[in-house]
């Protein structure tokens, strides 16, 4: 092996060794989910952010094979949310939808000049180029990613679609739309 394929493979592999041992005890002690059908079997998708503050399925009181989750910065209904979301309502069991963002997020409480600046110096290099998508007024948002799942096409009145602010301090959720 040459010395920059050595190079590559440490820094690429290298760092996980406690994750690795983790997951071997979860393997071995609490892994249940084994044989699953990937149905969800509460009927539920779930769109939120990838906050690690956000445990969606105890905040709901579900349990792993419940539901569907799909998460990104915000919490928001972009293309890839809509195309787990059929998915979710065609082949997968879906019967309701929740959208939820969350209080204190950071892709509500930043400009998108703050994130590039911040995300450049933490990366010692020019993030001006970079998309962040912002949220100006969550609220707004939300509306506005329900109203796109309602009017989906291939999701429409099919599912009961609701938008809902999960308060990261309190571990409340509130039903907006």
């Amino acid at each position: 092996m040459s010395e920059n394929a050595s190079a590559a493979t440490t820094s690429t592999s290298g760092g996980f060794d406690d994750l690795l041992a983790a997951n071997r005890r979860y393997a071995e002690t609490d892994f249940a989910t084994g044989g699953f059908d990937g149905i969800a079997h509460a009927g539920v998708a779930i769109v939120t952010c990838m906050d690690s503050r956000i445990d969606p399925l105890s905040l709901l009181g579900l349990k792993p094979g419940d539901a569907k989750i799909f998460r990104n910065p915000g919490g928001r209904v972009n293309a890839s949310a809509l195309e787990a979301l059929v998915l979710g309502v065609h082949l997968l069991g879906v019967e309701r939808i929740l959208i939820v963002p969350h209080t204190r997020c950071a892709m509500a409480s930043n400009s998108e000049a703050e994130l590039r600046e911040r995300v450049g110096e933490s990366a010692g290099r020019d993030a001006s180029w970079q998309s962040f998508h912002v949220i100006d007024d969550q609220r707004e948002a939300l509306m506005a990613d329900v109203r796109a799942v309602r009017s989906h096409p291939l999701i429409g009145d099919q599912v009961a679609v609701g938008g809902f602010m999960y308060d990261v301090d309190t571990g409340l959720l509130d039903q907006l739309v």
